[in-house]
């Protein structure tokens, strides 16, 4: 195999597969990047067998072949070369020569044939997104996967669609136990039997999706197959494993009875509660939350730093009501949120409260309260 490419468009293709290969080392293959080239350019590939990524880059090849490479040793040599014409070339037994202006790399590699197999995609199926739609989505329930491995039904987001009145309508759910975050967009298209049923996206995959879906805001292609979902977008394809589990039944959580509404300007609040919890324990970020006629006031304290308290102004027009809260669930929920008020939908200390943005639906966070 030999071909010539520019150090730009290489060093790029590399990086983006930086997130997929595996770093644990546990099959050495799964460490390297698979490079074929053909006839209209090159194509790479890499996979750790949940989330697998092929993208093509038409280039001047003058000897087709294959090759496997440690993916992050040959993203670094290339990513240090200067900006010339890199030629890439396979010599015997799976060694493989680099030139760059005066620089010379001779390194080894290992042979395709152990690399796993990535599937042909067939689009005949596939629904069409908005690049922005999705990223938006993911960004609203990203933060709430669960990490905690043993739970692996929740180390995803549940994606689900419907249709209602004729109108297609997608949902993305995220829990780890102590908060969930659901919501909800119309968009174009046709519900697949899989989207129906409701399906659980790998957070690997979702953080790949997202950095695919930012990269530029273009249309990509969703659909399925074994098991796994695949996106096209450009010249990249991504096959995920979908997980295998049952998603807790997440209606249940979202409290019914919840009737005290306090409104407040998102902005003052989130900077109030990133001032609390600085006084706040490390482990836990408790803050206090006292809200009563026209306001609310934030505290908190630590025995070894000391205490601090803020009033803020809110609506709200009901008993005094006291909660508190891990202010790292609040602050999160406000960080992905991006109009001016939010809604705090409360019952007693010790219920579940619902935060979302004043006035609007299509986004809902659920976050139970701290007991002490």
């Amino acid at each position: 195999m030999e071909f010539k490419i520019d150090k730009d468009t290489f060093s790029r293709a590399l990086q983006k597969i930086q997130g997929i290969v595996e770093k644990r080392n546990t099959m050495p293959i799964l460490s390297n990047v698979l490079i074929e080239a053909n006839t209209e350019g090159i194509e790479l590939t890499a996979t750790d067998l949940e989330v697998g990524m092929k993208s093509s880059y038409p280039t001047s090849v003058t000897r087709e072949g294959k090759i496997t490479i440690s993916a992050k040793k040959l993203y670094e040599i290339i990513k240090e070369l200067p900006d010339e014409a890199i030629s890439f070339a396979t010599k015997e037994n799976d060694w493989v020569d680099i030139r760059c202006g005066k620089a010379h790399f001779s390194i080894v590699g290992l042979s395709p044939e152990e690399f796993p197999y990535f599937p042909k995609v067939n689009e005949e199926s596939f629904i069409r997104i908005e690049s922005a739609f999705l990223a938006d989505m993911i960004e609203k329930t990203a933060y709430a996967i669960c990490f905690d491995e043993t739970k692996y039904n929740l180390n995803g987001i549940f994606v689900k669609a419907a249709e209602e009145n004729g109108r297609a309508f997608l949902r993305m759910v995220a829990t780890d136990g102590h908060r969930l975050s659901i919501t909800e967009k119309e968009f174009n298209g046709t519900v697949s039997p899989e989207m129906a049923k409701g399906v659980i996206f790998p957070k690997k995959g979702i953080f790949e999706l997202k950095k695919m879906c930012e990269e530029e805001t273009t249309e990509l292609s969703l659909g399925f197959m074994d098991n796994s979902a695949v996106i096209r977008k450009g010249n990249t394809v991504v096959v995920m494993r979908l997980v295998d589990g049952e998603f807790p039944d997440y209606t249940r959580v979202v409290p019914v009875a919840n009737d005290k509404i306090v409104t407040v300007a998102r902005d003052s609040f989130l900077h109030s509660l990133r001032r609390m919890s600085i006084l706040s324990s490390e482990k836990f970020k408790g803050i206090k939350m006292e809200v009563q006629d026209g306001g609310m006031v934030i505290s908190s304290s630590n025995p070894e730093l000391g205490e601090a308290s803020e009033e803020l102004e809110a609506v709200y027009a009901g008993i005094p009501l006291s909660i508190r809260f891990n202010a790292k669930y609040l602050l999160d929920v406000l960080s992905v949120l991006h109009e001016s008020e939010v809604a705090l939908v409360l019952r007693d200390e010790l219920s579940p409260a619902i935060v979302k943005p004043a006035g609007i639906d299509g986004f809902t966070a659920v976050i139970m309260p701290m007991r002490l």
